[in-house]
């Protein structure tokens, strides 16, 4: 890549940061730090931690923002680096950098709405106005996302329904190859309601205690955001970590510890929603860049 495109690619960058930044002040956020090295994770059967002299390197800084919103924050964000054992290619990096936003008494509705609005805000303050055009294609930024539940995603673009793709264990596979390239290739879109296996930190909806209240959005087909309301019952949250460590151990993995601090702040924590978004990938649409190289300064091959 030349040299000039990267140095213009990371202008942009700088400048789509800053714009998060001025939309989070503009509604009230602090913006908080948080330890990068930590003594437990969230134990998670799909992502390996970094380890870093007996300590973990934070694959999300979720426990320690919500264990902020238990000592009294309300709205709170953080931009900063997380680390996730071999996930490397076209939009993945070991060593990534997440935003994520934590609010008391909101709900996945108020983040999808949020979502929506801090989109038009960068896209504004590119001068890009109300339109997205990534690899070709224009995406409509101006008027509402696009919603559709998984189990409507299944019906669409699915051979099989969701409840016999649950009981085969191909939820994930089926997701990232035949359901994501098909989501927000003409608006972003928002994908929601999952299953509520697939949700181990999401509350459950209170009539279908079979969904969580987890969504994520795409732009592009590339999956951008991953929110949900808050689990706050500490006891549950318990068990499906503890479910997490065992689907890790039937694959081979180290069992982990639990985060038993941030399980004794969740008893006390209030109703809140939560939600990680890409950096690099949001960069990589607005630089309309096919490949996260190309919006980093230094690839992990170059270092």
């Amino acid at each position: 890549m030349r040299c000039s495109k990267l140095l213009d690619n990371l202008k942009k960058r700088a400048l789509v940061i800053e714009l998060t930044r001025d939309f989070f002040r503009s509604m009230d956020f602090f913006e908080v730090e948080t330890p990068i090295r930590c003594p437990s994770i969230i134990p998670e059967a799909h992502i390996d931690p970094v380890t870093s002299q007996g300590a973990y390197l934070q694959a999300s800084p979720e426990l320690f923002m919500k264990r902020l919103l238990a000592r009294g924050a309300d709205k709170i964000f953080q931009i900063c680096k997380c680390f996730r054992q071999e996930e490397r290619g076209q939009r993945h990096l070991p060593e990534l950098t997440l935003l994520e936003w934590y609010a008391v008494d909101q709900s996945y509705e108020d983040l999808m709405v949020q979502c929506q609005d801090l989109l038009r805000h960068i896209a504004k303050g590119l001068g890009t106005q109300e339109r997205l055009i990534y690899q070709g294609v224009s995406l409509d930024l101006a008027n509402a996302f696009e919603r559709i539940t998984v189990s409507e995603a299944f019906e669409r673009f699915c051979d099989l329904p969701l409840n016999q793709v649950m009981d085969t264990g191909r939820f994930d596979e089926i997701i990232s190859f035949d359901i994501e390239p098909h989501l927000g290739t003409s608006r972003p879109c928002f994908l929601y309601d999952y299953p509520i296996s697939m949700a181990s930190l999401s509350a459950a909806h209170s009539e279908k205690p079979d969904i969580a209240q987890r969504f994520e959005m795409y732009v592009a087909g590339i999956e951008l955001a991953n929110g949900f309301t808050e689990l706050t019952d500490h006891e549950l949250q318990r068990k499906r970590f503890e479910k997490e460590n065992e689907l890790r151990i039937t694959q081979g993995k180290a069992k982990l510890p639990l985060p038993e601090k941030f399980l004794s702040d969740l008893a006390v924590m209030p109703p809140a929603a939560g939600i990680a978004l890409g950096i690099d990938r949001l960069v990589m649409l607005f630089c309309d860049a096919p490949d996260i190289e190309e919006i980093v300064a230094f690839p992990p091959e170059l270092l």
